[in-house]
């Protein structure tokens, strides 16, 4: 996501955070942590768009407010770079990449551990939402340390060839996806995205996204049914869609279809001050539901055992 394009959220969302850090392979890692009154708790790793860091997450998202009502840990960390070292490879990325070398899979599962050493997070209730290039790093924790984690959530993002090529995780993980249908830089159809500047290439379709957790999740591979959410913001140009799966107990996959939306996460509120810039660059935000609200009550229903 955009950072110079996307001007800040409300600040009324954003609570009161601390800064941290970790040292991985000499190198200073940094975090935001927002904790409830009673620990250990849940916790949600929030990973935020490229050229954004974690104090984005404060401040343009609901996810703040969402933690403190329900309880849980919120950890927005930073990527080097301001960027994900994910499963893509360079000609598929757009934007920022981090140092060369860069192992986020590493730093991401050294942040877990320490929290649940710590006595914060419940080692039971670990879940990862991503963002855009977050989402791409969700889907990389998904893949390679799915003992981890008990759910993920990945939106405005999408599987590339090279993802896929390198996903062989021993276990599946629940997972809930979002994507735009009218998204310039992650084409929901998959190929490249039209934006000459920030388009991904290699993508899979949302659809084929879909399909291909829906495989290591055990699941059938078609449609369980799928449902048009009330269309409560009848201006916004948009409406959501839920597409379900026939999964095993204990396991689930999601598509939420915004259709006609843009590559910004759906949210009650708005999240640029000048929207017809925005809503030019990176199409439109669908205001129907709050969307890490909604991430949470999925990933909320999971626990590893």
């Amino acid at each position: 996501m955009l950072r110079l394009l996307l001007p800040l959220f409300m600040l009324a969302c954003a609570v009161p955070a601390h800064a941290d850090t970790l040292v991985i392979d000499g190198t200073v890692r940094t975090y935001a942590l927002q904790t409830p009154a009673r620990l250990p708790a849940p916790l949600v790793l929030v990973l935020h768009g490229n050229t954004q860091q974690g104090r984005d997450i404060l401040e343009r998202t609901s996810w703040p407010e969402v933690a403190r009502r329900a309880g849980f840990v919120l950890v927005a960390p930073d990527g080097l770079n301001r960027g994900w070292a994910d499963l893509r490879s360079d000609t598929e990325a757009a934007g920022r990449r981090p140092p060369p070398g860069t192992d986020d899979v590493a730093f991401l599962t050294t942040l877990i551990q320490d929290l649940v050493a710590r006595g914060i997070a419940d080692p039971h209730r670990i879940y990862v939402a991503g963002v855009s290039n977050g989402g791409a790093m969700a889907m990389s924790l998904a893949c390679v340390r799915p003992d981890l984690i008990a759910a993920a959530s990945s939106t405005l993002m999408a599987m590339t060839q090279t993802m896929v090529a390198n996903c062989h995780p021993r276990q599946g993980t629940p997972l809930v996806l979002m994507n735009g249908t009218a998204d310039p830089l992650v084409n929901f159809d998959g190929g490249r995205g039209r934006s000459r500047l920030m388009g991904v290439s290699g993508l899979l379709s949302a659809e084929d996204t879909l399909r291909f957790w829906r495989r290591v999740d055990g699941c059938a591979p078609e449609d369980a049914g799928t449902t048009a959410l009330p269309d409560v913001a009848r201006d916004d140009h948009s409406r959501i869609v839920l597409v379900a799966s026939h999964c095993p107990q204990g396991t689930d996959v999601r598509l939420y279809r915004v259709e006609g939306g843009g590559h910004r996460l759906p949210d009650r509120m708005d999240d640029a001050r000048h929207a017809r810039l925005v809503d030019r660059l990176l199409g439109p935000q669908n205001h129907d539901i709050d969307g890490s609200e909604v991430i949470w009550e999925f990933l909320r229903r999971f626990e590893r055992s």
